[in-house]
């Protein structure tokens, strides 16, 4: 019986965190990923660039469009204890998706991570 408890209460508690880490949040902050002093922190300095391109991949227009993006380049030099030289650089996509008539510019920080929001006017595919 103490056996079953176990399992049951590791089974509830697993359950748990798994629908927890589930939930994608759309930003309240205009400047969420838009600014260069608020960028999208997706972690993993071996793995940056990859997450970059898993959480672009993640997002749709505001109407579930597909969306479009390409890196532009880097900028904007910050201090950081996650890479190996103390330094990191944003980097910066142009997004676009049909319908819409001019490019977005997203800023990412691929050396901290927080759980990544979906930017102001885009969401999550579902």
């Amino acid at each position: 019986m103490k056996k079953l408890l176990i399992i049951f209460t590791l089974t509830s508690l697993i359950s748990c965190s798994t629908t927890k880490s589930g939930t994608q949040e759309i930003a309240t902050d205009s400047t969420y990923g838009y600014s260069k002093e608020n960028p999208i922190k997706v972690g993993g300095n071996t793995n940056g660039p990859a997450n970059e391109q898993k959480f672009l991949s993640s997002l749709s227009g505001p109407n579930g469009e597909e969306l479009w993006y390409k890196r532009s380049g880097s900028c904007c030099s910050f201090e950081t204890r996650n890479s190996s030289f103390g330094m990191g650089m944003l980097d910066v996509y142009k997004v676009t998706y049909e319908g819409k008539k001019d490019t977005l510019t997203l800023y990412f920080n691929m050396y901290d991570k927080v759980k990544p929001k979906a930017p102001l006017g885009l969401k999550f595919k579902k």
